[in-house]
């Protein structure tokens, strides 16, 4: 399995660190895509053999080099966080699809809530390079948990809400979905909650606006073998099961099932 070297660890807040390690694939060949995870075995024990699956938060191609942004609120995220500069951890990855970028676009909305938001900046920062416009809606329970919010500022308009209005406005993302926020939008990028998704979903269904939802689950194996991951969608009129890990973690919104 790739072993790769830790470059940093950051603390961005209360239970919240970014992790920079080395690449475990040439980052210039330009195979990844925003939205796409990381496997990362937290530990050489035997005391946590599953991996933790986290979202790729930033690319340095020229020093080939990946952040992950993750909340630490188990064991084994807790024991990832003691990780430091210099220590060897395994990585697979990038796995899984990531969110598409259409050479047609050029108004596009990227929504996130809570550590919903890291995928957002590679995102962001790949759509502002082809030239599209790019606002980011981004929701947090409050303001002492704002995440990356300058640093997706750098890309375009950021509209924060909090669920206590200590930051931003008071309200969920929903709210702000005005029609100001979504006309002419082309597409839009939405990565967080399950309830968040579904509300943003059903709000932009009514705009008629198509975009993508990158889903949370949990993930075991991380490649579809263990199946432990299936999420519901709708194809060609059929309800099936889909494996978050190899057919998402993003999807088309129009096709994702919440119950």
């Amino acid at each position: 399995m790739p072993t790769v070297e830790v470059y940093a660890q950051e603390s961005l807040g209360p239970d919240l660190y970014a992790l920079t390690f080395a690449s475990p694939v040439d980052l210039r060949a330009g195979n990844y895509q925003p939205g796409q995870f990381l496997h990362i075995r937290v530990s050489q024990s035997f005391d946590f053999l599953l991996r933790r699956p986290l979202s790729l938060c930033n690319a340095d191609v020229e020093r080939n080099r990946l952040t992950v942004v993750y909340r630490a609120q188990g064991e084994g995220t807790r024991r990832l966080a003691t990780r430091g500069p210099g220590d060897l951890i395994d990585v697979l990855g990038p796995l899984g699809q990531g969110f598409p970028i259409h050479p047609q676009d050029e108004r596009t909305l990227l929504i996130g809530g809570g550590v919903g938001v890291p995928p957002l900046l590679e995102l962001a920062k790949q759509l502002r390079a082809a030239g599209k416009s790019v606002q980011s809606l981004v929701g947090f329970q409050t303001a002492g948990q704002l995440l990356l919010v300058e640093e997706l500022a750098t890309y375009g308009a950021v509209k924060v809400m909090t669920d206590d209005g200590s930051a931003g406005e008071r309200g969920l993302v929903t709210a702000a979905l005005a029609a100001e926020l979504c006309a002419h939008l082309d597409r839009y990028y939405a990565c967080g909650p399950g309830a968040m998704l579904k509300a943003v979903q059903a709000a932009m269904r009514s705009r008629e606006v198509q975009g993508y939802l990158s889903l949370e689950e949990r993930m075991g194996c991380g490649i579809g073998i263990c199946v432990g991951c299936v999420h519901a969608v709708s194809r060609d009129g059929r309800l099936t099961n889909a494996k978050t890990c190899r057919e998402g973690p993003v999807f088309d919104a129009r096709e994702v099932v919440f119950s």
